[in-house]
């Protein structure tokens, strides 16, 4: 969604709420009453995985994990994720996964997209999402990351939202495949959309990082890595954002929001 042909006018008007961002959640003090959590959760759960089991979404096949050369240098690798990551916004996988694979053909390095220009580097990407914005952030933001850290990219939450075109959920992602650590859950739509489906948040929530800190106050730790890449299979096959597959879910006896189906 979001893209346009060359030489059309940009347009980019999502509305956005700042939220704040807990970039490294502390360790919780022990409460002396039992801590809120959803009912049925860890059924819901199970029958979830259940329906993952075959790994043959999109995210599975052409999800950022599977954007980056594996054979290359660990710096370019983790420059290659976090590009993957910014490409992805508002951007199906299938069409990620090909701009990456432009890129990657041409080279794909910190110094190879700081001598590239704007409109080769968009004929590149396009047509991702947003592609326009995405060629001013790549370039501004492989210029900090050539300037700053060497070529590399931060190494906390708390950096790399810091960085142009970079959010949380790419973050949090950023911070799991490129650095192996759990910093936090990455809350895309599809995580967003299915716990609130799922009422696994307190109350229904508006925003995605509404939705992380909700799931971080309950949700344990040990599950946080596999949270995103579960549900946003899910989504992408059964829990749909229009018209949701409810008769063929696992879940259709236990899911609050089953009988709207």
């Amino acid at each position: 969604a979001g893209s346009r042909v060359p030489g059309a006018a940009p347009r980019y008007s999502r509305r956005t709420r700042k939220v704040p961002v807990a970039y490294e959640a502390e360790p919780r003090p022990e409460s002396p009453s039992p801590r809120w959590e959803p009912e049925n959760w860890r059924q819901q759960l199970e029958r979830i995985r259940e329906m993952r089991r075959h790994r043959d979404a999109p995210v599975d096949e052409m999800g950022v994990d599977k954007c980056y050369d594996t054979s290359a240098p660990p710096q370019v690798m983790r420059y290659q994720v976090l590009l993957a990551l910014m490409l992805s916004s508002q951007t199906k996988d299938q069409v990620t996964s090909a701009a990456m694979l432009r890129l990657r053909q041409r080279g794909l390095t910190v110094d190879s997209i700081l001598q590239m220009d704007d409109v080769t580097l968009g004929q590149i990407i396009y047509p991702v999402g947003f592609w326009r914005n995405k060629v001013k952030y790549i370039k501004q933001t492989t210029a900090i990351l050539k300037q700053k850290y060497g070529g590399d990219i931060p190494s906390t939450v708390e950096e790399l939202v810091k960085l142009p075109g970079v959010g949380p959920k790419m973050a949090h992602l950023a911070m799991n495949i490129a650095w192996n650590s759990v910093s936090g859950i990455a809350v895309d739509t599809h995580v967003h959309r299915i716990t609130n489906r799922l009422k696994w948040v307190k109350k229904e929530t508006r925003y995605p990082e509404e939705t992380r800190v909700a799931l971080e106050d309950w949700l344990p730790r040990d599950l946080w890595r596999e949270i995103n890449w579960l549900l946003v299979g899910f989504g992408q096959q059964t829990c749909l954002p229009v018209n949701p597959r409810c008769k063929e879910c696992l879940n259709q006896d236990i899911c609050p929001a089953a009988k709207r189906c």
